[in-house]
């Protein structure tokens, strides 16, 4: 009886790395330009990760592996995510590529950080090694020091390809035509203006790579099906999607076996959304914190949109009234429009959406 039901839960296993095999052979994949690595269409952002268990998040990470997911992006900002990759796949390291960031700013920090990344992630080479989201575009001689310790990394064999991020179209702009790097992550979504993908175009044509950050534009959309559909016009084009629960990663997963289509019905939702979601608004990048008021900016700053676009209850709770109600204490000191990467009146959006907020009280 035992051997009956071992012999029963093994061809089970067989089945389903069989499935797991043939899923691999007909999902979509995109190479990253000049680098020559071959990823799945679908890429695991590892940034949610850092708000789950540590025993959560290796579940999530290895389901995906096994499940056709070659590519995992994350950073050393991001808390323990690296921790996480490395407890994940220090057994299967040779079989994933791994991008992650560093956002120091002299060759000091560099080296600091890149030791860090690797002993956190348990294996002697990155990937794609990459700034992230300077205020300007490192280069050779402009006496940071920082895209020197990258070339003497790879020269190292402690990187294998040299990335950028960024939100700053300028900069963006600045590293392709600059011809110093492999890779560019940019944010990039259905919603994406005629200069974003005009970016996307010059990266196709300097052969680099163009990751995709930002797909669902920081959970403003929804729709992750009109997500993808729109972004798998772009056979250049990495998505990167940032996961935290398995009913996510789930969802991007059947996705590989039948992947959505840019149907009528779904170029039509998308245009709706270009039209509630057009000019300025906050995605929700971060990059504006920490506030000294203790404002939580990238949330409050769009809270209008939120209500709209998700179930509304949830933020309309006694923990959110208190966090929006911070904005009465605003000291317009600036610090937040200067690090806004879209160069949005932060003060104002604020404002703005706390009055809007009331309403719905």
């Amino acid at each position: 009886m035992i051997t009956d039901k071992r012999t029963t839960a093994l061809q089970s296993d067989k089945k389903v790395l069989k499935q797991n095999v043939e899923t691999r052979k007909n999902m979509q994949k995109v190479t990253l330009g000049k680098t020559g690595l071959v990823v799945s269409k679908n890429g695991f952002g590892a940034l949610p990760i850092q708000r789950i268990e540590k025993k959560e998040a290796v579940y999530l990470l290895q389901k995906a592996f096994y499940h056709g997911m070659n590519y995992f992006d994350t950073a050393r900002w991001y808390t323990d995510s690296e921790e996480k990759l490395g407890a994940a796949f220090a057994y299967t390291r040779e079989k994933i590529i791994i991008s992650t960031k560093t956002g120091a700013v002299d060759a000091k920090g560099f080296w600091t950080d890149l030791e860090t990344s690797l002993s956190n992630l348990r294996t002697d080479y990155i990937d794609i090694y990459q700034f992230h989201n300077p205020a300007a575009c490192p280069k050779p001689g402009d006496e940071s020091g920082l895209y020197e310790a990258m070339l003497k990394a790879k020269q190292q064999g402690k990187i294998r390809h040299i990335g950028i991020t960024n939100h700053r179209l300028a900069v963006a702009r600045n590293a392709v035509e600059s011809g110093l790097y492999d890779t560019l992550q940019f944010p990039f979504s259905y919603l994406a203006s005629e200069a974003d993908l005009e970016l996307e175009e010059a990266c196709k044509k300097a052969n680099m790579g163009f990751i995709a950050m930002k797909a669902l534009s920081g959970g403003l959309l929804t729709d992750s099906a009109a997500a993808y559909a729109y972004l798998a016009q772009f056979d250049n084009v990495a998505p990167i999607w940032g996961i935290q629960r398995e009913s996510e990663l789930d969802e991007f997963l059947s996705y590989q076996e039948t992947p959505p289509v840019l149907s009528e019905e779904i170029a039509a939702k998308i245009e709706k959304d270009k039209e509630q979601l057009c000019g300025d608004f906050c995605r929700g990048c971060g990059y504006c914190m920490p506030c000294p008021a203790g404002i939580e900016i990238n949330n409050c700053a769009r809270m209008s949109l939120l209500l709209r676009r998700a179930p509304k209850e949830a933020y309309l709770t006694e923990e959110w009234q208190e966090k929006m109600k911070k904005i009465e204490n605003c000291l317009h000191c600036g610090k937040c429009m200067g690090k806004c990467p879209y160069g949005l009146h932060t003060p104002d959006l604020l404002e703005k959406n706390y009055e809007d907020y009331k309403t719905f009280l």
